[in-house]
């Protein structure tokens, strides 16, 4: 498990490197994540069918994988302690953040259905 998680933030390492050095507008573990990926899919993965097969992922890295997603919500929570050092701000802008939330979530579900039923039809 431990060459597992050394390749995923290896991968991770590598990402923010390549980021840094060509000054790339993309956070580098973004980057790394692409990188296993891509690896993983050089090594022969990405032939199965779909439906949850994940017998093509190792499984140490997929072991190590289920561990962090397992405990993935602890890292909420600097964020969220940080949000509430700001609490007063939050409050006296809510109105704003509001209308700038709901007006941003209608436009993104618009645009994901429009991008849905242009793919859709090009299909048939």
């Amino acid at each position: 498990m431990i060459a597992a998680f050394a390749g995923i933030f290896g991968c991770q390492l590598l990402g923010e490197f390549i980021v840094r050095a060509f000054a790339l507008p993309l956070p580098g573990p973004v980057l790394g994540m692409f990188l296993l990926f891509a690896a993983l899919v050089a090594r022969g993965g990405g032939s199965g069918k779909g439906g949850g097969n994940n017998a093509d992922v190792p499984k140490q890295l997929g072991a190590a994988a289920d561990g962090l997603l397992g405990h993935l919500s602890l890292l909420f929570v600097p964020a969220s302690v940080g949000l509430m050092r700001y609490f007063d701000l939050l409050v006296a802008n809510a109105l704003t953040l509001v209308l700038a939330l709901s007006i941003s979530t209608a436009l993104a579900m618009a645009a994901t259905a429009l991008t849905f039923r242009l793919l859709a039809g090009a299909k048939s």
